[in-house]
């Protein structure tokens, strides 16, 4: 697992950072369910399995995504997006899928975790 994520943290490095002359583009705030990993790059949401394989993208648009987090079964990931000017929680499927918003108030939420049943989001 270690080798995977280290592997694929130098790939997206160079590649990224040989685009064009720009500065690199990293892989962060990684988080792991049973079979999956998750990560923001380039402010999507991506994840590939944790045996190794091809990376998948989750989100784009406009806007940045962070702090993801897997639900305790690894069916859905919540993270935090940045969309309209404010930090909202969203979900989308593990598999991918339409992120569904959970907060709309004008403070800031950020995705703190789960609760060990994921019937109740923390964030």
């Amino acid at each position: 697992m270690v080798r995977f994520a280290a592997g694929l943290f130098v790939l997206i490095t160079v590649s990224a950072g040989s685009a064009h002359g720009q500065a690199p583009l990293l892989l962060q705030h990684p988080t792991l369910s049973a079979t999956q990993i998750a990560f923001v790059y380039a402010g999507d949401l991506w994840s590939a399995p944790r045996a190794g394989g091809v990376a998948q993208r989750l989100t784009a648009g406009i806007g940045t995504v962070s702090r993801p987090a897997f639900s305790p079964d690894g069916s859905e990931i919540a993270f935090t997006g940045n969309y309209n000017g404010n930090s909202d929680v969203y979900i989308i499927p593990s598999s991918g899928g339409e992120p569904q918003g959970l907060t709309y108030h004008p403070a800031p939420d950020l995705v703190v975790g789960w609760t060990r049943n994921s019937r109740k989001r923390l964030g």
